[in-house]
């Protein structure tokens, strides 16, 4: 299950146990809900009705702080002797999503736990072990090519000159 948030003036997809960073948040609470703008659960539909998305809740917890790269600004004027330097490094917040509940539900959707690993099915011994049915034919016979019941080719006709060389003229036939 996943659903697409709006975060920081900026759109998301979210699903459980999904860490992202979003624009600064200046309160100090630990959990914050987010009400999503669409969710499409495990079996693919998508719900984006707005009376069953007010009541749906995706639930984050607060990891930390974060910022940016530093975004480096020169303004520069030619002939003018104007130049400016600046920087710039965006603070963003850490979350965690912890949950995703959409109503009309049983379960919400929480963090996926890694299954155990699967037992292997042990597999019956293919035919190719055991001993293959010889032919009656000798060793030799068996080596040798197999004839095709397609005619063998023809062997190639030379090719015929189409084009004569021409003779040169002779003065004397002029």
């Amino acid at each position: 299950m996943y659903a697409i948030i709006r975060a920081g003036g900026k759109q998301a997809k979210v699903s459980s146990g999904d860490v992202i960073d979003i624009e600064r948040l200046k309160n100090d609470a630990k959990k914050l809900t987010f009400s999503p703008l669409l969710v499409v659960d495990d079996d693919g539909n998508a719900v984006s009705d707005p009376k069953v998305l007010g009541k749906a809740k995706v639930t984050a917890e607060v990891v930390g702080e974060t910022r940016g790269p530093k975004v480096d600004i020169f303004k520069y004027k030619s002939k003018t002797g104007y130049s400016r330097r600046q920087g710039h490094r965006q603070t963003y917040t850490r979350i965690e999503i912890t949950g995703i509940t959409l109503p009309g539900q049983n379960k919400s959707a929480k963090p996926k736990e890694e299954p155990a690993a699967p037992k292997k099915e042990t597999a019956k011994p293919k035919a190719a072990a055991s001993p293959k049915k010889e032919s009656a034919k000798p060793k030799e016979e068996a080596a040798s090519p197999k004839k095709s019941s397609a005619k063998p080719k023809a062997a190639a006709a030379p090719k015929k000159e189409t084009a004569k060389p021409k003779e040169a003229k002779s003065s004397e036939e002029e």
